[in-house]
């Protein structure tokens, strides 16, 4: 309770430093590269083109937002957001959640706004809901040319920072059998992209009943996820 206590201080102090003050510059606007106002404490589900569902889990990202809200100090939203990578709103959130099984495109403009979004300190949570592997990997080779999707290491802060998970990734839904993975794209230091695959915590996040998993995964997936966002907000370089 203490470490969650003090992460949530420390990412109240880093948004709203001063009492009174104007939140914190941290928002970018692709036109003109400058900084403008604070990201809001809060989830957004990336709306993408190409066919496949990236509306899937619809009671997944408001369970977490309760989950995070009830077991730390975030004062975080308890709305789903949506948004496009063209959308002028994507620079508000820290947080991008993108889902789904099947066909994902992104257009060349895209490629350029999801690359500056995340060297300017955002996050993507990728989560496979088993299909979306083959199609996800082609686009983020677009946007990082240079960079594979490595094995986020077990020692990860992503792994500790709330709930520790000394092996990883937890598995969550079965599909193949296959164990879990959990993938990242490392920005300098700074885990930027993470990629969880063959593990479906979407399905976990959804409200207890939806699947046939017990509801000890329900609890493993949104501790993992509690996870992912506790870092994605305390890891955002300073402005």
């Amino acid at each position: 309770m203490i470490r969650r206590t003090v992460l949530s201080l420390l990412v109240m102090l880093a948004f709203f430093p001063l009492a009174g003050s104007a939140p914190v510059v941290h928002r970018a606007d692709g036109a003109s590269g400058t900084l403008l106002t604070a990201p809001r404490l809060a989830i957004a589900r990336l709306q993408y083109d190409g066919g496949g569902d990236w509306y899937a889990n619809p009671s997944s990202i408001p369970n977490l937002l309760k989950a995070i809200r009830q077991r730390t100090s975030f004062p975080v939203e308890t709305t789903e957001a949506r948004v496009t990578l063209m959308d002028d709103r994507l620079w508000d959130y820290p947080f991008l959640h993108l889902t789904g099984h099947g066909n994902i495109t992104f257009s060349d403009a895209e490629v350029l706004r999801l690359r500056d979004y995340l060297a300017r300190g955002g996050f993507l949570h990728i989560d496979d809901n088993y299909g979306l592997d083959e199609h996800i990997r082609r686009e983020m080779k677009k946007v990082f040319a240079d960079r594979e999707f490595v094995d986020v290491p077990l020692t990860h802060p992503v792994y500790h920072v709330v709930y520790d998970f000394p092996k990883g990734l937890p598995k969550i839904h079965e599909h193949d059998g296959k164990p879990a993975r959990g993938y990242g794209i490392f920005l300098g230091n700074r885990l930027a992209v993470y990629y969880s695959w063959s593990s479906d915590l979407g399905n976990g996040w959804e409200d207890v009943g939806t699947y046939t998993d017990p509801p000890e995964l329900h609890e493993q997936a949104l501790r993992m996820g509690v996870n992912l966002f506790t870092y994605a907000v305390t890891s955002r370089p300073a402005s």
